[in-house]
């Protein structure tokens, strides 16, 4: 019998009207369980309200307007609690821009039936990245592996944005202490459901660059993410990753 567990997937939004209705419509196609929660930070092209519409239109989909943009570790912490609050018993993590394939949501409702934390790889069986140059898929990759050593974080794609959290590990997480804001923010989740001993399992995905709307890759994201790892791993080493 298939699991009745509720899903929320949370879509951070900031200009991405092109892609906001048609990554919905995908994702909710997938299985009758999900649900989808757009994070939407005043994006200035209209995204907000075309997540509006949909909501009036869909009773699976809910809105959750920020007045500004504050990024992506910011807009996720405000959707994790969202989905605490609603009792939602598995939350996602997912982008709205079609990098991360719709069609793998089963595979992390089987995956996650079993497990606390699952992460989508695009490493885990071989590099399966689509559309990057060469020099962004090289500093994904060896990003990831500087990530690894430095912290000791046991898994292949430490930097995905693709994951399903059990409500549990997310309660058990203090929200309040999260300050990461970048691509670290991912890594610094990853750890902290780590160090309290939650199972972890990491699904392979190809991840696939977006086609319309524009990345949110910056120099500042690349820096906050060189030194952070060290502060991830200081911080680990003392205990205080809770």
């Amino acid at each position: 019998m298939k699991d009745s567990k509720r899903a929320l997937i949370i879509f951070p939004t900031y200009n991405e009207k092109e892609n906001i209705e048609r990554i919905i419509d995908a994702a909710l196609n997938q299985d009758s369980r999900l649900e989808a929660l757009v994070v939407d930070d005043s994006s200035p092209d209209g995204t907000g309200e075309i997540a509006d519409r949909l909501s009036a239109q869909n009773d699976r989909v809910h809105v959750l307007h920020r007045e500004q943009k504050e990024g992506l570790g910011r807009a996720y912490i405000a959707g994790f609690r969202w989905g605490i609050e609603h009792s939602y018993d598995y939350i996602f993590e997912m982008d709205a821009d079609f990098s991360h394939g719709p069609e793998y949501l089963p595979d992390f409702l089987k995956t996650i039936e079993d497990n606390d934390l699952v992460l989508g790889s695009r490493y885990i069986s071989g590099v399966n990245v689509i559309n990057w140059p060469m020099s962004r898929l090289l500093l994904s990759y060896f990003a990831n592996m500087y990530a690894r050593i430095v912290t000791g974080l046991p898994v292949r794609d430490g930097t995905g944005g693709f994951k399903c959290f059990r409500r549990e590990v997310l309660e058990a997480i203090n929200l309040d202490a999260v300050k990461s804001n970048g691509y670290i923010f991912q890594i610094e989740m990853s750890m902290r459901a780590w160090r309290k001993g939650f199972r972890i399992k990491e699904i392979p995905i190809v991840f696939t660059d977006r086609q319309m709307g524009a990345s949110k890759m910056s120099k500042k994201i690349v820096r906050e993410a060189i030194w952070k790892v060290w502060y991830l791993r200081l911080m680990s080493m003392l205990g205080r990753l809770k």
